[in-house]
């Protein structure tokens, strides 16, 4: 049985995962908490909702739904608070259905504790989700006992998820005494938006073609690699190894 991450050694790279349709797929239920969220704060049905599997964090997927049905931009400046303390409540109240109507996606689970038995490794995530739902979503699958959580980036900390990389890489730094930078630390993501964060956040990327943008698409926007899905394990471990171990240009 794999061991869960716990304290290591020397840690020498900076493992940052992307959770929906990379590890999970949890279907209609983001998109049901935040139905249920736009009722309760705005007072009528939402007609449009965010598209699916963009990789846009929460705060600026939320401030779109506002704008999308109709919500003038001042009063969505007043409107979104609410909302962000509105979606993980009612998120969190369809926590089974996570659990029910979800699935971990195909090699996920062993990818997962592949790169957590590595003593070197430091795993955990950079997310467009709020904290409160991205935890949910670990949990639900038992995920959580193989990322270190509390040194993660969520858009619940910066709506920028480019800037959540810096954020990572600062706490484990501190966790560990260690400097974690664009040379060794490697984003694992399917959209466009992970390809993003990885060059402007500063990080490489490794693509997941898992999701609803195509692989060549993912390598025409700038990843350094791109794997079908994560399914082998060890050819995983192989590309985080070599782009972690040339901390030159890209």
């Amino acid at each position: 049985m794999t061991t869960p991450v716990t304290s290591r050694g020397a840690a020498r790279a900076l493992v940052l995962w992307d959770i929906d349709r990379t590890l999970v797929y949890v279907g209609e239920v983001d998109r049901t908490a935040y139905r249920e969220a736009f009722a309760e704060v705005v007072g009528r049905p939402a007609e449009r909702l965010p598209a699916r599997g963009t990789g846009v964090t929460m705060p600026l997927a939320i401030r779109g739904l506002l704008e999308d049905n109709g919500v003038g931009a001042r009063e969505a400046d007043e409107l979104l608070p609410r909302m962000l303390e509105a979606v993980p409540l009612r998120f969190a109240a369809h926590a089974e259905d996570v659990r029910r109507l979800g699935a971990v996606l195909p090699g996920a689970m062993q990818a997962l504790k592949a790169v957590a038995a590595e003593p070197d490794l430091v795993p955990t995530v950079v997310t467009g989700n709020l904290e409160a739902n991205a935890l949910i979503k670990l949990r639900a699958f038992g995920m959580d006992r193989y990322v270190h959580a509390a040194l993660g980036g969520y858009s619940s900390d910066d709506a920028h998820r480019p800037a959540l990389v810096a954020l990572a890489q600062r706490r484990a730094g501190d966790r560990y005494g260690s400097t974690f930078s664009a040379g060794n630390s490697v984003i694992v993501g399917d959209s466009l938006e992970d390809v993003r964060t990885g060059l402007e956040g500063g990080a490489r990327v490794i693509a997941v073609a898992s999701g609803t943008t195509s692989g060549d698409r993912l390598a025409e926007a700038g990843a350094d690699v791109v794997l079908p899905d994560l399914t082998d394990a060890a050819r995983l471990l192989q590309e985080i190894r070599e782009l972690t171990t040339d901390a030159g240009p890209r």
